[in-house]
């Protein structure tokens, strides 16, 4: 049996944390055996893998300076665990990987990369460091997922070496993210959203990247011309930066339009209450939130980044970032198919069962870490990805 053991940083509902409960979850349980070893404690997605059998092991880090105690702590779990793959998700752990090798030379190092076209100068000092020693230190690593097309070149241009990256698109639970009728009326009616009003979704931790201020400057802009028009805004974020988009939509003149719903564990509820999601996002690698919706029915938004253009495909509409006016007719666009009762509804959650599927996410990357041990993938350990 392989024992894999993955690092990331917590277990909150982000995308990437999303992805790695779809793929553990998933995995063949009698050809992996699977630990998650995470920085911070209290994430929404603990209870959910403690229901599957996966071993977690949570190092309790306490805050961004606690780092000597942490690390000899982290490096006592992972000599228990004798792992024969260490794959990290995101900057940090994938640099605490590299500082651990020279300890676990016969274990394979694997990066996990989520994002494309980040605009560095958006960030603090500490992550544009992250970032340049991620660059300066990938050659040290044995494989690098990416999981769009578009953080394949986007990194590659920043010096991640070529032979060492391979692309596995995110998969979506097309079974968890389906239409829902009785959800959609159970959110709308706790938002106090009826029936007859057209309900605008972003889904999406408050983060400089994710550019709510598009999102807000094009509902202005709607709500200049309508008011059966609400908007929502999924996800957390830091307190300075929410505040500053509550200051934002408070001068815009729609506080009374816009939903602030925080983080939420329901996201399949969620989903189904909107009548059209939307990603505003000036950088992305493999945008979850645009799948889920779009597995749901929900038709799309999106701007130009990252592979989201692939995703929706005919079914949505695509506009460059950091346009407000676009954004603002693209919306208008699919309302008026909704009310018209043309939505490609059926059509749009079709797309996301060919082309996205959690099923081809898992053979893939059970296929990438049968190579990394073996060399090579075993006679009768492959399976199907239909």
């Amino acid at each position: 049996m392989i024992k894999v053991a993955f690092l990331l940083r917590s277990l909150d509902c982000g995308g990437a944390e999303r992805q790695l409960v779809n793929l553990v979850k998933a995995v063949d349980k009698k050809i992996f055996n699977i630990s998650i070893v995470y920085l911070y404690s209290g994430g929404v997605l603990e209870k959910e893998l403690r229901e599957s059998n996966v071993k977690l092991i949570s190092l309790e880090k306490r805050g961004r300076w606690h780092n000597l105690s942490f690390f000899l702590h982290l490096i006592r779990q992972l000599k228990s665990l004798n792992p024969d793959i260490l794959h990290s998700y995101l900057g940090v752990p994938n640099l605490l990987t590299i500082l651990l090798k020279p300890l676990f030379y016969s274990t394979k190092i694997i990066w996990g990369i989520r994002a494309s076209n980040v605009d560095l100068n958006r960030y603090d000092w500490l992550s544009r460091l992250v970032f340049q020693l991620q660059c300066f230190l990938s050659h040290f690593a044995d494989l690098i997922i990416v999981n769009s097309n578009a953080g394949l070149v986007y990194h590659q241009t920043h010096g991640f070496p070529v032979n060492k990256m391979v692309v596995i698109p995110n998969g979506i639970d097309t079974g968890r993210f389906k239409p829902d009728q009785e959800a959609r009326n159970s959110i709308r009616r706790e938002w106090g959203i009826s029936e007859e009003q057209i309900l605008i979704g972003l889904v999406g931790r408050l983060d400089p990247m994710k550019d709510h201020p598009t999102f807000l400057r094009a509902a202005a802009l709607l709500c200049q011309e309508r008011r059966d028009v609400f908007f929502v805004c999924v996800g957390g974020g830091s307190g300075s930066y929410a505040e500053e988009l509550y200051q934002l939509a408070d001068e815009l003149g729609i506080s009374e339009q816009v939903i602030w719903a925080g983080t939420r564990s329901d996201m399949p509820k969620v989903q189904n209450a909107l009548d059209i999601a939307t990603l505003s996002s000036y950088g992305e690698g493999f945008p979850n939130v645009v799948g889920e919706a779009m597995a749901c029915g929900v038709p799309c938004v999106v701007t130009d980044v990252g592979d989201a253009a692939w995703i929706v495909g005919d079914t949505g509409i695509v506009v460059p970032p950091k346009n407000p006016e676009l954004f603002k007719k693209a919306i208008e666009i699919l309302i008026e198919l909704i009310t018209e009762g043309k939505s490609p509804r059926e059509f749009t959650r079709e797309r996301i069962i060919n082309n996205c599927s959690r099923q081809q996410l898992v053979v893939k990357t059970e296929s990438i870490l049968l190579e990394q041990v073996y060399g090579c993938i075993p006679k009768n350990t492959t399976r199907n990805s239909q």
